[in-house]
């Protein structure tokens, strides 16, 4: 039987600016909509397109403080809050406060509130909510772009339906927060393998971040060296996230599936292709478990385009044609969806890759792995 999906989008998703220099660029997402658009994604039976719709301050608040919120909602109409620095905002650094934030933030949380709901009541098998995945939001304040933590919000809601979530993500940045709010819950066993915290923000997601209390061992990290390319990184993906997965049991997936992984992005150093990158989506859609899929980092908005492209026809169970369809070829000049060609590291930094990688798994299969009978 054929999967159905469902894609959470609305061009008011793509309209803020965090700041004109800002390297996080909302226009990302209509490239996306647009190109999956082209490729007749919308008009199939199997595939629906869902319009979100913002999320209310009651859901904001199970994972978030109020006096955040408000000072979310204060900064967005533009008050002047003397203390703003406390909640990690500024004009100049990686989170500014700008017209409309409470808005688009809220937005977008209900979008994945919008997806998770569809999924829980079995509506369809997946639903992706491309403007999600802002995995770095604290409880009481911003950080790496991220104003409202909606992946943590999601999960919020499935750990209410009763279900034990799985968490993966594979953003080259560690999914600190959503981490950190689970980080004493054997309910939710968060996965992240990422670029590690040594060389890139947050500076966090070393294997011995494993949780506390009950929620020792469901915390797992898989940091990788700079430059690590598709094989290391399916391959360390494979060992640690399949034996996990079986032995957890999950009831659901929440997938956060950034793509500033990939090799040309500006902000980070790993070296995926689109062939990489779309086999690790293939991984998580192999696990055969209701999914909730989000967004998340990407700075090279024509990957981003391409690779969720490419992601969401995984979902649908589908090959998009490697031609770009000629009107958004004519459009914005793209005419091949997949790369033809892998980066090639020299044999010193591909030993030292695989050095990383196979020291990660074996800390992880010492750390993590007894807890779950794994040993």
């Amino acid at each position: 039987m054929p999967k159905k999906a469902a894609f959470v989008y609305d061009d008011a998703m793509s309209q803020h600016v965090l700041r004109d220099d800002h390297p996080l660029k909302a226009t990302r997402l209509r490239y996306t909509y647009e190109l999956l658009d082209a490729y007749g994604a919308f008009s199939r039976e199997d595939s629906g397109l869902v319009r979100p719709r913002p999320a209310t301050d009651t859901e904001i608040l199970t994972v978030h403080a109020s006096e955040y919120l408000e000072a979310v909602r204060g900064l967005s109409s533009g008050l002047q809050i003397q203390n703003q620095a406390l909640f990690n905002f500024g004009s100049g650094g990686d989170n500014p406060a700008y017209p409309g934030m409470y808005e688009a933030a809220c937005l977008s949380t209900g979008a994945s509130l919008v997806a998770a709901h569809m999924v829980a009541d079995g509506e369809v098998d997946v639903a992706f909510n491309i403007s999600g995945g802002l995995h770095h939001a604290a409880r009481g304040n911003a950080s790496g772009f991220c104003v409202f933590n909606d992946p943590a919000v999601a999960i919020r809601y499935l750990l209410s339906r009763g279900m034990r979530v799985l968490y993966v993500d594979i953003d080259a940045h560690h999914g600190d927060g959503v981490q950190n709010i689970f980080y004493h819950s054997d309910q939710v066993l968060t996965i992240s393998i990422h670029e590690s915290g040594r060389f890139l923000f947050p500076g966090t997601g070393h294997v011995e971040e494993v949780g506390v209390g009950d929620g020792r061992g469901y915390s797992v990290n898989i940091p990788l060296f700079p430059y690590t390319g598709d094989d290391v990184y399916i391959w360390a993906f494979r060992k640690v996230v399949l034996p996990l997965v079986d032995a957890f049991k999950p009831d659901v997936l929440v997938g956060q599936l950034g793509i500033d992984s990939y090799q040309t992005d500006p902000l980070t150093h790993l070296m995926l292709t689109s062939q990489g990158y779309t086999q690790a989506v293939t991984e998580l859609a192999n696990l055969g478990l209701p999914w909730v899929a989000m967004g998340g980092g990407g700075y090279d908005q024509a990957a981003v385009a391409r690779c969720w492209s490419l992601a969401y026809g995984i979902m649908l169970e589908t090959e998009w044609s490697d031609r770009i369809p000629q009107s958004y070829m004519e459009r914005y000049g793209l005419e091949v969806l997949r790369d033809t060609a892998t980066p090639e590291a020299d044999e010193p930094l591909k030993e030292r890759m695989w050095h990383f990688a196979e020291e990660t798994v074996q800390e992880v299969e010492r750390y993590i792995f007894p807890v779950h009978r794994l040993a």
